[in-house]
C-alpha cells in the first residue's frame, strides 16, 4: 500500500485521490477527458456530483483519523438561522414559512482551526483539485474562497443531530465524507428551487411545511467527494443515527478572488469564539 507523500512541496492530490479511478492529474486526453466529461454532464443536467471512493482507503482513514484529533478542540455550535443564512425579511408575512429560524447542533471546526500542515488543508489548497472543480463547473476562472472562517471546515453531526435546511453563500459547495453515520445522515435537497433572479416559493413553501415528495436524498459512504450547486437547491442533512458521528469536509470555491462572508453571517453561524474575535480586531484598529 503506497505511503501518503507528505512533501510540503507535493500536490496532496497525487498522493490522496485515487487517480486510476478519478485521472483528475491529466483531463486534457483520454480517460482524464472522458472523466471530465461525465461529471460536466451529470452536474450540468442535475446540479451534483458524486465520486465515491474519490480518496483511497489509506488516505481515507489519515483524514479521518486526522480530523477526529482535531475536533475535541472544537466549539459545539447551535447554529440558527432562516434558510438564506441571514437576517430575517420583516417585508414577509408573520405567518411566512420563510420567516422561520431553524436550529442544529454541530461540532464545527473553521478554516482558521485547521492548521496549514493537515491533510484535509493541504488537500483544499490542491492547485490540481481546484482546477478540476473549476472545469466541472465549466467556470472560467474559480478560486479557493477568501473567507477566514468559511473557506474550509470539518462538520461533526453526532447522534440525534441534523442540519438544518438552508442555501449556501456561494454558488458551489464541495465536500468531502470523512465518515459516515452508521444510519441516517443523509443528504436530502430540493434540485434547484431558485436561480440569481427567483425562487420556486410554491415548492419552498411546500418542503417547509413538511411535504418531501418533491425533495431528492442520496446516502454516501466515507471517501465521497461531491460537487453541489448549495447557492441554487434547499438542502440539508436528516437525523444521524446509531452511534457514530458523520464527519464532513466543506470546501468553498468562488468566482470572484477574494470575497469573504458577511460578519452577520459569520457570527451567526460560528457564534461567540467569532465574535470575540471580530470585536478584539475592531478595538485594536479603533485604538490604533
Amino acid at each position: 500500500m503506497p505511503e501518503i507523500n507528505r512533501d510540503p512541496d507535493a500536490d496532496m492530490v497525487l498522493s490522496l485521490v485515487d487517480l486510476v479511478r478519478y485521472p483528475i492529474a491529466d483531463l486534457e486526453s483520454g480517460k482524464g477527458a472522458a472523466f471530465l466529461k461525465a461529471c460536466q454532464d451529470q452536474m450540468e443536467e442535475h446540479g451534483w456530483c458524486n465520486l465515491d471512493g474519490f480518496v483511497r482507503p489509506e488516505a481515507l482513514e489519515a483524514l479521518a483519523g486526522e480530523s477526529n484529533a482535531l475536533l475535541p478542540c472544537a466549539e459545539v455550535l447551535t447554529i440558527k438561522r432562516n434558510i438564506y443564512q441571514g437576517a430575517i425579511d420583516p417585508t414577509l408575512p408573520k405567518d411566512d414559512p420563510r420567516r422561520k429560524e431553524y436550529t442544529h447542533v454541530a461540532t464545527q471546526l473553521a478554516d482558521d482551526q485547521l492548521p496549514d500542515d493537515t491533510l484535509i488543508q493541504r488537500l483544499y489548497q490542491s492547485e490540481l483539485l481546484t482546477d478540476f472543480v473549476r472545469r466541472v463547473q465549466k467556470k472560467e476562472v474559480l478560486h479557493r474562497c477568501a473567507d477566514e472562517f468559511q473557506a474550509l471546515n470539518v462538520v461533526a453531526l453526532h447522534p440525534g443531530s441534523w442540519h438544518a435546511w438552508h442555501y449556501d453563500t456561494t454558488e458551489c459547495t464541495v465536500t468531502l465524507l470523512l465518515q459516515a453515520a452508521e444510519t441516517g445522515g443523509e443528504f436530502a435537497f430540493l434540485p434547484n428551487s431558485r436561480t440569481a433572479e427567483t425562487e420556486d416559493r410554491e415548492a419552498v413553501d411546500r418542503l417547509l411545511a413538511g411535504d418531501m415528495s418533491h425533495a431528492k436524498t442520496f446516502g454516501r459512504s466515507a471517501g465521497t467527494f461531491t460537487l453541489f450547486r448549495g447557492g441554487y437547491s434547499l438542502h440539508g442533512v436528516t437525523e444521524v443515527e446509531g452511534a457514530i458521528p458523520r464527519v464532513t469536509a466543506i470546501m468553498t470555491y468562488d468566482e470572484q478572488e477574494g470575497r469573504v462572508i458577511s460578519d452577520d453571517i459569520n457570527m451567526r453561524i460560528y457564534g461567540d469564539r467569532v465574535k470575540k474575535i471580530l470585536a478584539d480586531r475592531a478595538a485594536t484598529s479603533i485604538n490604533a
